[in-house]
């Protein structure tokens, strides 16, 4: 019912955000070629060394995939990096990320109304029940690909 639910608002929400989207953009952020800035300089809110360069969409597409991958390689060499550290390393540094989450969480808490506070931490609690539960399926499936069938 609410995976019905949730798709049925999904797709009435669709058309709402195409027509409030502005002409020439692309809707999604994510999108090559779209920037925030976008004037006639092209990607004119860009900063770094393609900052105030006139690109063509093509540069730009190819620019968002370099960028993409990039990315994608810095995080196999974090988890490569990340993959030969002890156990008690890991999990201090987990504690350290947990502690670092928890402080941006209450400095941006304390600058919520009393209502916007109450919404937050009832998001903040639909997290963590999801994020439970997403961690209980990974560990059902690692049990599930063990056992042979």
């Amino acid at each position: 019912m609410r995976k019905t639910l949730s798709m049925l608002l999904l797709a009435a929400a669709l058309p709402a955000a195409a027509l409030a989207a502005e002409p020439g953009h692309p809707p999604c952020a994510m999108e090559p070629g779209y920037h925030q800035h976008k004037g006639p300089e092209g990607m004119q809110g860009m900063m770094g060394p393609a900052h105030g360069l006139k690109l063509t969409d093509e540069q730009r597409k190819a620019m968002f995939e370099a960028r993409k991958e990039a990315s994608k390689e810095n995080r196999e060499i974090t988890q490569r990096y990340l993959d030969k550290l002890s156990e008690a390393d890991k999990e201090a540094m987990q504690k350290e990320l947990q502690a670092s989450r928890e402080k941006a969480d209450k400095a941006f808490r304390d600058q919520l109304t009393p209502e916007q506070q109450k919404a937050f931490d009832e998001r903040k609690a639909e997290q963590e029940k999801r994020r439970a539960e997403w961690e209980e399926f990974r560990k059902w499936k690692a049990e599930k690909e063990v056992k042979p069938q």
